[in-house]
């Protein structure tokens, strides 16, 4: 019987292995073309299957989409404290067409990515609204993230979008979209971004129950929360150079968002004084841009010791939601028909 011998085996293997790592290569490739072409979440780098319209999903990509939309020209940019503006109320009241682009549970870091892809796409808005709440005034430079999110689909770099598309949730997202491409009747999400949560609140029981009278009524310490006292804000000194860059003519309100009297910090405490040395570093960033202003939502006044206008101390209802857009719709006014600084052109 013939033997086979060592170096054709060996010659056979070195084959075999050319072959498994060229079609590996031609399946990666091909992947990464047929996902860039599809463009999961449309962000608008392949145009060639855009629909027009947001496919249901999460704002955390949903917002690729809206905050390219040239049918928007005014954003609300922040979480879940600034959620209840409707863009719609502000519309009306401005004549701006809004978008919502507040995504829930995220932070400076987030929202300065989403305030990037935004004006990059809208190099000369017709307004902003951003919410700065207490998450603004981390001392970490990080500007760290506690939820997961897709920094690399508002990025400019389209490397890491590409190392983006690699990703096991996002190659389901690839034929998911395909199949709703290829559907007779697509679900879509409002364009406006605007998420209603008050029915997902009430649905979780009794608001005047033992489980949202804690969320409301227990008290806020009176030592500052750890990495919040400052002396430095690093959110601040880049939301800074954002206003800065901004074209003179956009008018900006930054609303501070409200917060039930029992989450109020006690006057003369530490606390007290690391929220007001944090307001004012971003009070101070918005001043680089001469047609700003500030919504103060969290200024006293009766409406925030009506626990019936608060799930928790800083979820609000429609109650109170609808008159802060009033007054951002109204500061927006103001500051559009203002006589230009002598800095503006």
């Amino acid at each position: 019987m013939a033997r086979i011998s060592g170096s054709g085996t060996e010659g056979d293997w070195a084959g075999f292995a050319r072959l498994f790592l060229a079609v590996a290569a031609g399946l990666f490739l091909g992947y990464l073309a047929l996902a860039f072409i599809v463009d999961p979440y449309d962000s608008g780098r392949s145009t060639l299957l855009s629909a027009g319209a947001v496919r249901q999903q999460g704002p955390r990509t949903a917002a690729a989409l809206r905050g390219r939309d040239p049918a928007f020209s005014g954003a609300v940019i922040g979480n879940s404290h600034i959620q209840l503006i409707e863009p719609a109320r502000l519309s009306a009241a401005t004549g701006i067409p809004f978008v919502q682009l507040s995504v829930p549970a995220t932070g400076p870091g987030e929202q300065l990515a989403l305030i990037g892809w935004f004006l990059r796409h809208h190099p000369r808005p017709d307004a902003l609204v951003l919410s700065i709440d207490d998450l603004w005034c981390t001392d970490d430079p990080a500007l760290p993230n506690d939820k997961p999110f897709p920094f690399w689909l508002y990025g400019p770099d389209t490397l890491s979008y590409l190392r983006g598309l690699l990703r096991w949730p996002v190659a389901q997202e690839v034929f998911g979209r395909i199949g709703w491409l290829l559907g007779a009747r697509r679900k879509t999400a409002r364009a406006d971004g605007f998420w209603d949560y008050e029915p997902d609140y009430i649905r979780l029981g009794d608001l005047d129950g033992e489980r949202f009278r804690v969320a409301r009524e227990t008290p806020a310490p009176d030592a500052a929360d750890r990495g919040k006292a400052g002396p430095g804000f690093p959110a601040a000194e880049r939301l800074g150079a954002v206003m800065a860059a901004l074209p003179p003519e956009t008018p900006v309100v930054m609303v501070f968002p409200p917060v039930y009297a029992a989450g109020a910090a006690r006057v003369g405490t530490p606390r007290a004084r690391a929220e007001t040395a944090c307001r004012d570093a971003m009070r101070a960033a918005l001043a680089r841009h001469p047609r700003s202003a500030v919504v103060d939502g969290r200024q006293d006044r009766p409406a925030l010791h009506d626990p019936t206008l608060f799930f928790d101390r800083t979820h609000y209802r429609h109650g109170l939601a609808r008159p802060l857009a009033d007054d951002i719709a109204a500061t927006l006014n103001g500051l559009r028909s203002r006589a230009p600084h002598a800095s503006e052109p």
